[in-house]
C-alpha cells in the first residue's frame, strides 16, 4: 500500500494565554496588600515606571523655595543642638522610644538576680529559650535531655531543678507544661502570698479542679463536679470565680505581634436614596510611564531592552486599570442585589451566587471569584469581606427566600436574648426561626451555631450557673 503526502489548511478557534492576559488575571486575585508589594516591586525592577506623588501639583512652587527651606531647617536643626547640648547628659542620650522587653529578656533579668550556679543558669536559659508564645514549656524534658551533648553529663534531675527555678519567675504561671500546669503554679503562688480574697478552702477547691477536673468543668456537669470535689455550690462558684482570674497565657503582656487591620477596597455610600460603590483611594496606586526616559526612547534609537521595559509599564498600568474597573463592576453589581442589607444589616441580606453575578455582567465564574477574594468593602454596618455576599438561598414559608448568612445572624439574636437560666436548646431555636418564617432542621441550627461561635445550651446554663449565685445558696 503506498502512502502519499499532502498539504491541509484548516481553521480553528482557541484561546491563548497571552503574557498580558495571565498579568491581568493574576493582579485581579491579589489583595490590596498583596497588590502593593507587587507595584513596590516593579518600581524598583523598571525604571520606565514611576509614582505620581500626592503633591505633584504644587512641586513647581516648592522647588523655587528649596534652597530657603534648607537654609532654615538648617538653622533650626542647630538650635535644637544647642538646646540639647544645654541639658543634662541623661537628657542627651535618652532615646526617642525604647525597645520592647521580650518576655526571654525579662526572664533573664531574673535569673541574673539570683544566686544559682553558672551550670543552673545555662539550664535555664536553655528552658527560656524552649518556651512558645504563651510562655508554655512544649517540649518534654526527656527530649530536651537527649539533644543536650553527652559529654555534659546532665541528668533530668538537674532539668527539673532548672525548671522549678525557672517556674518561680515572674509573671507567675511561666514554664507550665501545660494549662492545668498552669493554673496550679498560679494558685501555689496565690497560697505562699497568702491571698486575702480566698478562703484556705476556696484554694483547695480551684486546685483540685485545675489539677483534676478541668475536663468536667469543661462539660458543665455541675452535679457531677460537686460530687467529685464534695463540696457545696458557693465554694464550687467562688473557686471557679478565682479560676477565672488567672491567666491562662502567662507571656500574654510581652506578646509582641502586631494587630491586623484592613483597609477596605470599595467605599458604599449612599447618593440621592441610592447605595454606590466607589473605589477607595487608598488603596488605588497612581502609576504613569517616566516622561524623561520617554522621551530618550522618542529622540533616538534606543536599545531594545529599553523598548521592552517601556511596553511591561505600559502593560503593568492596563492590568492595574483593569482590575480595578472589574472590582468596581462586581462591586455595585453586589451592591445593587443588596440594597436591603446596608440599609438594615445581616438580617436582611438577600441568598446570592457567583453565576448571578457572572451572567449580569457577562463574566466568568472564575472572574467574579477573583474580584472578590480578600476584597472588602467599607458599609454603614462596618468592613466586611465581598465572599460573605454570597451564599445559598433558604425557603421561608411564605415562598420567599432567604441568606444562610441572615440566618445565623438571626440565631445570634436568639441567643442574645434567651434566659441564662434556661438557655434556647438547637430545637427551640428551630422553633423560634419557625415562628420568623424560617423552616430548618435542628442539626442545620447547631451547624450554624457553632459557626458563630455559640456553645451549645448545656455549656451557656452551665456557665451562667458558675457566674450566678444561686437562689438557695
Amino acid at each position: 500500500m503506498q502512502s502519499r503526502q499532502s498539504l491541509e489548511l484548516r481553521q480553528h478557534q482557541q484561546l491563548a494565554l497571552t503574557p498580558q492576559l495571565q498579568q491581568s488575571i493574576r493582579f485581579l486575585q491579589l489583595s490590596a496588600q498583596e497588590m502593593e508589594l507587587e507595584l513596590a516591586e516593579a518600581l524598583l525592577e523598571n525604571p520606565m515606571l514611576e509614582q505620581e506623588e500626592e503633591y505633584d501639583t504644587v512641586a513647581v512652587d516648592a522647588v523655587a523655595d528649596d534652597s530657603q527651606a534648607l537654609e532654615e531647617r538648617w538653622t533650626v536643626l542647630g538650635a535644637a543642638n544647642r538646646a540639647s547640648n544645654n541639658n543634662s547628659d541623661d537628657d542627651a542620650m535618652r532615646p526617642e522610644s525604647a525597645l520592647a522587653e521580650t518576655l526571654q529578656d525579662h526572664l533573664l533579668q531574673q535569673l541574673h538576680m539570683t544566686r544559682a550556679q553558672p551550670r543552673d543558669c545555662a539550664l535555664v536559659s536553655l528552658l527560656i529559650d524552649e518556651l512558645d508564645a504563651n510562655g508554655y514549656l512544649p517540649t518534654p524534658l526527656e527530649d530536651i535531655l537527649q539533644y543536650l551533648p553527652a559529654e555534659l553529663n546532665i541528668e533530668l534531675d538537674e532539668l527539673r531543678g532548672a525548671l522549678r527555678l525557672l517556674q518561680s519567675f515572674d509573671p507567675p504561671g511561666v514554664g507550665a507544661l501545660s494549662l492545668s500546669d498552669c493554673l496550679c503554679l498560679q494558685l501555689q503562688h496565690l497560697q505562699l502570698e497568702g491571698e486575702p480574697r480566698a478562703a484556705p478552702e476556696i484554694l483547695a477547691c480551684a486546685v483540685q479542679i485545675a489539677r483534676d477536673q478541668l475536663a468536667v468543668l469543661a462539660s458543665g456537669n455541675l452535679a457531677r463536679l460537686r460530687d467529685a470535689l464534695g463540696c457545696d455550690q458557693t465554694t464550687l462558684r467562688a473557686a471557679h470565680a478565682l479560676l477565672l482570674q488567672l491567666e491562662p497565657r502567662p507571656a500574654r503582656n510581652w506578646a509582641t505581634s502586631l494587630a491586623d487591620y484592613v483597609t477596605p477596597d470599595v467605599i458604599v455610600r449612599k447618593v440621592k436614596h441610592r447605595w454606590q460603590a466607589s473605589l477607595n483611594p487608598a488603596v488605588v496606586p497612581k502609576l504613569r510611564i517616566n516622561s524623561v526616559y520617554e522621551s530618550l526612547l522618542d529622540q533616538a534609537a534606543a536599545a531594545p531592552a529599553m523598548q521592552g521595559q517601556l511596553q511591561q509599564a505600559q502593560g503593568l498600568i492596563k492590568s492595574l486599570n483593569q482590575r480595578f474597573v472589574t472590582i468596581l463592576r462586581v462591586t455595585q453589581a453586589i451592591v445593587d442585589r443588596q440594597q436591603d442589607y446596608f440599609e438594615k444589616g445581616l438580617s436582611a441580606m438577600r441568598p446570592l451566587l457567583l453565576r448571578d453575578i457572572a451572567q449580569e455582567l457577562v463574566l466568568h465564574e472564575s472572574t467574579v471569584s477573583r474580584a472578590t477574594r480578600q476584597k472588602y468593602l467599607q458599609s454603614p454596618w462596618g468592613v466586611i469581606e465581598l465572599k460573605r455576599f454570597f451564599g445559598g438561598a433558604l425557603l421561608t414559608d411564605d415562598g420567599e427566600s432567604t441568606s444562610a448568612t441572615a440566618v445565623r445572624s438571626l440565631i445570634i439574636k436568639l441567643v442574645g436574648e434567651e434566659s441564662s437560666k434556661k438557655p434556647l436548646s438547637d430545637s427551640q431555636i428551630a422553633l423560634r426561626l419557625a415562628e420568623h418564617g424560617v423552616v430548618i432542621a435542628r442539626r442545620t441550627v447547631a451547624k450554624y451555631r457553632e459557626a458563630a461561635g455559640i456553645e451549645p445550651a448545656i455549656l451557656r446554663k452551665a456557665r451562667a450557673a458558675l457566674e450566678t449565685p444561686s437562689q438557695g445558696a
